[in-house]
């Protein structure tokens, strides 16, 4: 698992303090939990599928753990003043035995069994849906803590919301993480395999809010995925996405550059945006995380530190 939360102290003292609490340091180690690790024993233990997603609701900021910035490990974060629109493709981890009942960024107790993540940038509380690439299970959860802060992780789930996504047995997944707007319908998600094992037919009273689609997606004939059940097979694939560029010469240049390692297969994307051509320079397709992260940390030695998954 990743650093504990570094966020929980209150921020109204005065400015001089608050400021000062940005830069403090994160209280969770840093060692990992074996993904085989158990809920702490309890004697009813609720079943996940039996715990409902989170429902997106309005909400005032929290008072705590919402500066405009902070310091963890000598980097710095910069909070964002609104999630709308946020869309960002990459590594889930989660965290759950030793930290139950433990107080969140947002001076909440954490629920291990409960719907929530930790996330770096998001204002606090935020709601998201969270799809994992890998097997096309989505969920709903609401995001009251700061984390992870190991590695190139995006977010990390509560011990439910990972396990609904069926991600317990690895620790990880690749996963595509969109904000969900109390006021709209959130975005349809389309994956790219069916889950590994038999997901429940119980459907949590989020579904609702999962199952509704955009009007071009219901025109289309496509509806978005149930909570914690597998959206449709595609023959979509996962890449790692190490430059974009408006000039095909730059992107050429990067991508014999990398061609020269041990990345694997290196090509150039030739892509249109609103009007404008883009050419991205990718890698693979990666498996799965492990490949991911060595892909990333091979990217970073060679001088390309923001390299993220992407998806075709």
């Amino acid at each position: 698992m990743n650093t504990r939360r570094a966020l929980a102290a209150p921020l109204g003292l005065v400015v001089a303090v608050a400021l000062a609490a940005c830069s403090s340091t994160p209280r969770r180690p840093t060692a990992p939990i074996p993904s085989s690790a158990l809920p702490p024993a309890s004697s009813t233990p609720p079943l996940p599928d039996s715990v409902p997603d989170a429902i997106p609701r309005i909400e005032p900021r929290s008072r705590y753990g919402n500066p405009p910035f902070y310091d963890v490990f000598g980097k710095r974060y910069y909070v964002l003043s609104s999630g709308v629109g946020y869309r960002e493709r990459g590594v889930a981890s989660w965290y759950g035995p030793g930290f139950h009942k433990i107080r969140t960024s947002t001076g909440e107790p954490y629920d291990m069994y409960g719907m929530t993540a930790a996330h770096k940038t998001l204002p606090l509380p935020a709601y998201v849906c969270v799809t994992n690439l890998q097997n096309g299970r989505s969920v709903v959860v609401r995001v009251n803590d700061r984390g992870p802060f190991v590695g190139n992780r995006i977010i990390d789930l509560s011990y439910t919301a990972a396990a609904k996504l069926d991600m317990l047995r690895d620790g990880t997944a690749m996963v595509e993480v969109r904000a969900v707007d109390p006021w709209t319908p959130p975005p349809v998600i389309m994956a790219s395999a069916a889950p590994r094992t038999p997901v429940s037919t119980a459907v949590s009273s989020a579904a609702a809010v999962l199952a509704a689609v955009t009007p071009a997606a219901e025109a289309a004939g496509v509806a978005a995925p149930a909570a914690g059940r597998a959206a449709p097979a595609t023959t979509a694939a996962l890449f790692v996405q190490a430059g974009a560029f408006s000039d095909p010469a730059n992107a050429q240049r990067l991508a014999e550059k990398l061609r020269g390692g041990s990345f694997g297969k290196v090509f150039v994307r030739d892509d249109q945006i609103a009007g404008r051509r883009m050419y991205r320079v990718r890698i693979g397709p990666v498996p799965d995380v492990a490949e991911f992260d060595r892909v990333v940390a091979a990217l970073e030695r060679a001088g390309v530190s923001d390299a993220h998954l992407a998806l075709d």
